[in-house]
C-alpha cells in the first residue's frame, strides 16, 4: 500500500498547492475514519501487527511511533490516526484566541530533500470552539481509543506578559478532551514566541499551567494530567540545559525535542523552496534534533522523559532517536513523503532492530548508546 501511494497518490499532490494538498488528505482520512466499513478497511490495511509497547506516563502505548503536532491543527481526524495504525496523536497547536494565521502561501516542500517549510502562524479556531468541536466528538465517537495529546501555542495578539494566561486558559478549556499536555514555546511563525523559552517566561507559564490542571484534576477527583514542554534546535547547548532544568524544577513530565528549525544548511542552498521564510522540518533536521535527544539523555542520565520528533523518514532514523534516549517518537513529514504506510514501515522494521541487538523490549533499546558496552 506504501508503493501505491508513492505510485498514484503522492504525484498528484506534488502538483497541488502544499496546503491544500495537506487540507485535502486530512478530510479524506476524516471521512474514511467516519464510516465503520471504509474505517475497517484502513484498518486492516495499516494495523501494526508487531506489538513494541512501552509504558510512558501512566499509560500503555502499543508500540513508540505518533503523530506529531501541527498536522491536525483542529483535531479532525481523530478517528483515522488511530486506523492507521498510530499509537499516539498530538493535535493543534490550539490558542487561546482563533486566528487565521500568517498570510497564504505558508507552506512549501521540496521533494528533493524531503523537506517542508511552514510559516503557518497557529491558524486555529481558538480553545472555545475546539472545546465545542472536541466535546461533539466524543459525544458522538466516544473517546478515541489512542492517547490525544493537545499542543499549546500563543495566540498572536496575547502580550508575552500575559502568555501564562494563554496558555493556561487553553488547557482549562481543554483538560478534559486531553490526555497529555505539550506546551508549545519554540514555533518560529509568532512573533517573539521563542522569547518565552527564557528561563523566567518559561517557568511562568508552566507554573501556571500546572495550577490549573492541579485544579481540574481536583475537581473530577482525578490524577493531573502529564505537561510537557516542546523545545527549538536552535539554541546553544546551554540554553538547552537550562530549559531542561526548568521544566524538571516546575514539574513538567517530559521534553518534546525538537521544533522546527530557522537555519539552513549550506546543502540545500541551492534549493530556492527552502530558502523561504519560515520553519523547517523533514530530513535535514534529523541529525539535529537526535543530538538534542542525545544530549538531554546524557544531561538528565535519563531521569525525564524525551520524545524524539524531526527527520524520520524511516526505521534507522526512529532506532537512531530512540538509542539516544526518545522513549516516544513523532513524525509529521516523514507522512507526507511517504503516506500513510510510514506507522507499519516503521514498527516492523523497529522489531528488527530489536532483534538484531538481542533486546526483548523498546525500553531497553531507550538510550542504548549511552550505556555500558555499547
Amino acid at each position: 500500500m506504501g508503493l501505491m501511494y508513492r505510485i498514484f497518490v503522492r504525484p498528484t499532490l506534488v502538483f497541488q498547492d502544499s496546503e491544500k494538498a495537506h487540507l485535502r488528505s486530512i478530510k479524506m482520512l476524516r471521512i474514511l475514519s467516519s464510516n465503520r466499513l471504509t474505517k475497517f478497511f484502513l484498518s486492516t490495511i495499516y494495523k501494526t501487527n508487531k506489538k513494541l509497547s512501552i509504558t510512558l506516563f501512566g499509560t500503555n502505548y502499543i508500540h513508540p511511533f505518533g503523530l506529531a503536532a501541527g498536522m491536525d491543527k483542529k483535531g479532525e481526524a481523530i478517528n483515522g490516526w488511530e486506523s492507521i495504525g498510530l499509537s499516539f496523536a498530538e493535535i493543534g497547536g490550539v490558542t487561546m484566541l482563533e486566528q487565521n494565521g500568517n498570510p497564504k502561501p505558508r507552506m512549501f516542500r521540496s521533494s528533493k530533500h524531503k523537506a517542508l517549510v511552514n510559516r503557518m502562524g497557529f491558524n486555529n479556531p481558538g480553545s472555545e470552539k475546539m472545546q465545542h468541536s472536541l466535546h461533539s466528538h466524543y459525544n458522538k465517537y466516544g473517546k478515541p481509543k489512542i492517547p490525544i495529546w493537545v499542543n499549546l501555542g500563543k495566540s498572536k495578539l496575547t502580550n508575552n506578559s500575559d502568555a501564562h494566561i494563554d496558555y493556561s486558559t487553553t488547557l482549562e478549556r481543554l483538560w478534559e478532551y486531553g490526555d497529555i499536555f505539550v506546551i508549545n514555546v519554540s514555533s518560529p511563525n509568532t512573533p517573539n514566541l521563542r522569547d518565552l523559552q527564557g528561563e523566567e517566561e518559561l517557568r511562568k507559564i508552566i507554573t501556571a499551567s500546572m495550577n490549573v490542571n492541579k485544579i481540574q484534576a481536583e475537581n473530577r477527583n482525578l490524577e493531573p494530567k502529564p505537561i510537557l514542554v516542546k523545545i527549538a534546535p536552535d539554541m546553544t547547548l546551554e540554553q538547552l540545559e537550562q530549559i531542561v532544568n526548568v521544566a524538571i524544577d516546575t514539574g513538567c513530565s517530559g521534553i518534546v525535542a525538537t521544533n522546527t528549525t530557522v537555519s539552513r544548511p549550506p546543502e540545500l542552498s541551492g534549493d530556492v523552496v527552502l530558502q523561504e521564510q519560515g520553519g523547517l522540518s523533514g530530513k535535514p533536521v534529523k541529525d539535529q534534533s537526535t543530538e538534542f535527544i542525545k544530549h538531554i539523555y546524557k544531561f538528565t542520565n535519563g531521569s525525564i522523559p524525551i520524545i524524539g520528533v524531526g527527520g524520520i523518514m524511516n526505521a534507522d532514523d526512529a532506532w537512531d532517536k530512540i538509542i539516544a534516549g526518545a522513549s516516544l517518537l513523532q513524525a509529521y513529514s516523514g507522512f507526507v513523503f511517504h503516506g500513510p504506510s510510514l506507522t507499519k514501515d516503521i514498527v516492523r522494521g523497529l522489531g528488527k532492530k530489536l532483534s538484531q541487538h538481542n533486546l526483548s523490549n523498546i525500553e531497553d533499546a531507550v538510550g542504548l548508546m549511552h550505556k555500558e558496552g555499547n
